[in-house]
């Protein structure tokens, strides 16, 4: 195998929007990207209370840290999501929604949480990416 694999088994829902199983081969370079909010590089909240300009945020800081790496949105493997309780979620995904499409798109964790540990962010995103080299 010479490429990640992003499976939808037949079997389990099948949806445009995420893949069920990811094979890395062996060799790949397996990159973790922590929880990133819509902070600019200061640390100060980008966006107030628009969940999408927060998910658009937190999303490109992902991919800076990717960057950073070597790697791009085209080698995440698996994207953790959390969403403060009560925010919009069809806003905050439409906002996302277009970076994460993919033919075979990755894994997508999604979940609602109480709070975040950065005060007035809305979303964190978190990635785990393989390159291969």
């Amino acid at each position: 195998m010479e490429r990640i694999q992003r499976l939808r088994p037949e079997g389990l829902v099948s949806s445009p929007a995420f893949s069920h199983v990811a094979v890395v081969p062996p060799g790949a370079t397996t990159i973790y990207v922590g929880g990133q909010n819509a902070v600019d590089s200061d640390g100060a909240l980008v966006g107030g209370d628009d969940v999408a300009e927060q998910s658009r945020r937190a999303v490109q800081n992902a991919g800076t840290a990717l960057a950073a790496a070597g790697a791009t949105f085209v080698d995440v493997v698996q994207w953790t999501v959390l969403f403060v309780d009560g925010v919009d979620l069809a806003a905050a995904y439409g906002a996302i929604a277009p970076l994460l499409a993919a033919e075979e798109p990755p894994l997508v964790l999604g979940a609602r949480v109480a709070g975040l540990g950065v005060p007035g962010a809305l979303i964190e995103v978190s990635v785990i990416a393989a390159v291969l080299r």
